[in-house]
C-alpha cells in the first residue's frame, strides 16, 4: 500500500512549556517510517518558552501550528481536532520518541475493527525496560498501568500520552469533555465515555513508544481544577453512590463549592445526554475491568 493510497492521519500535539522536548518528539516522528501519509498539529496553549517558536522557522508544509490564550489540556486536543483533516487522530503528548512504523501498527487495528480506539505499550524515556500496557483504574480513581498483554487486549483507559482513534468515532462521542479546566482526567473520561458508548479500547502490545515521564508539571495545576474535573466527569457518567465517593475524594478543597461549580457549568444537562446515548451503564464499565470503585 503506498502513502498515496492510505488515509490521512492527524496527530495531535498539545504543548504548553515543553522546552527542547517539542523539536525532539517532532524529529523523532518524522525520522520514523511509515506508509501512512500524515499531518502535525500542534496546540500551542499558551506557552511562555517559546518552544514552538521554531515551528514558525521550519516553515513545515507537514505541520500546522495553532497558539491559544491558555484553553487547557481538553479543549487544545478538541481544537486540533478541529483543525485537523485526517480521518483518523493520533493524539501525542510533546515528550515521546517513536519507533518505525508505530503508526502503521496501531493503524492496521482500527482499519480491522479490531478496536475503536488503540495505544502502543508506552515505555519510560529513562528505563525503556518499564513499559505500561493501557490503564485501569484504583479505588480512589487513580491511574494504574497494565503489565502487558499476550496480544491485542482491551483496556480501560487509553493513555493520553499516545493513542490512536478514527474521526467518526471521535465526533461521535463528542470529543474530550469541553468543560473540562486546565489539565486532570481527560483520558480516563474520554476512555469512560467510549466504552458506555459501546466503543472498544485496546492495547498493542507489539508496538512501543518512549514517554518522558516528568516529576511535576511546567504549568500550574491546582486541586480546584483537577477535582472539579472528576466531578463533572461523575456528574456525566456515574450512578448517585458514586458521586458520592467521588465527593469524598476531594480533600484540599470545599466539596459543596467544587459541586455547585460542576453544576453551575451544565454537567447535569449533559448528563442527560449522555444518559440517552449509551448503550452501558457504569455498572457495566467498573465490572468489566474489576475496578474497586
Amino acid at each position: 500500500m503506498s502513502v498515496q493510497q492510505t488515509p490521512l492521519v492527524s496527530i495531535i500535539i498539545p504543548v504548553k512549556n515543553e522546552g527542547d522536548n517539542v523539536r525532539s518528539t517532532i524529529m523523532s516522528l518524522f525520522n520514523c517510517r511509515t506508509r501512512y501519509a500524515y499531518e502535525v498539529i500542534v496546540v500551542d496553549d499558551a506557552s511562555t518558552d517559546n518552544c514552538c517558536l521554531f515551528l514558525q522557522q521550519l516553515k513545515s508544509p507537514q505541520i500546522t501550528l495553532i497558539t491559544t490564550n491558555g484553553i487547557g489540556a481538553a479543549a487544545a486536543r478538541n481544537l486540533g481536532a478541529e483543525h485537523a483533516k485526517g480521518k483518523y487522530f493520533i493524539f501525542c503528548d510533546a515528550h515521546l520518541q517513536f519507533e518505525n512504523f508505530w503508526i502503521d501498527q496501531l493503524m492496521e487495528v482500527v482499519l480491522t475493527r479490531q478496536a475503536d480506539g488503540v495505544a502502543p505499550g508506552i515505555a519510560s524515556m529513562t528505563e525503556p525496560h518499564v513499559i505500561g500496557y493501557g490503564q485501569s483504574l484504583d479505588q480512589k480513581l487513580g491511574v494504574i498501568w497494565n503489565p502487558r498483554p499476550p496480544k491485542l487486549a482491551p483496556v480501560a483507559i487509553l493513555p493520553g500520552g499516545c493513542f490512536l482513534v478514527s474521526r467518526e468515532v471521535f465526533q461521535k462521542v463528542g470529543g474530550f469533555d469541553r468543560g473540562f479546566r486546565v489539565w486532570g482526567y481527560e483520558d480516563i473520561e474520554f476512555s469512560i465515555k467510549m466504552w458506555l458508548f459501546g466503543y472498544t479500547c485496546m492495547v498493542h502490545p507489539s508496538v512501543k513508544i518512549l514517554h518522558l515521564f516528568r516529576k511535576a508539571h511546567p504549568y500550574t495545576v491546582v486541586h480546584e481544577h483537577v477535582y472539579y474535573n472528576m466531578l463533572r466527569m461523575a456528574y456525566s457518567h456515574f450512578s448517585e453512590p458514586r458521586i458520592e465517593a467521588c465527593k469524598k475524594l476531594i480533600v484540599y478543597a470545599k466539596a459543596s463549592e467544587i459541586e455547585d461549580d460542576v453544576l453551575t457549568h451544565g454537567a447535569a444537562a449533559q448528563r442527560m445526554r449522555y444518559f440517552a446515548h449509551r448503550k452501558y451503564d457504569d455498572n457495566w464499565f467498573f465490572q468489566r475491568f474489576r475496578i474497586p470503585f
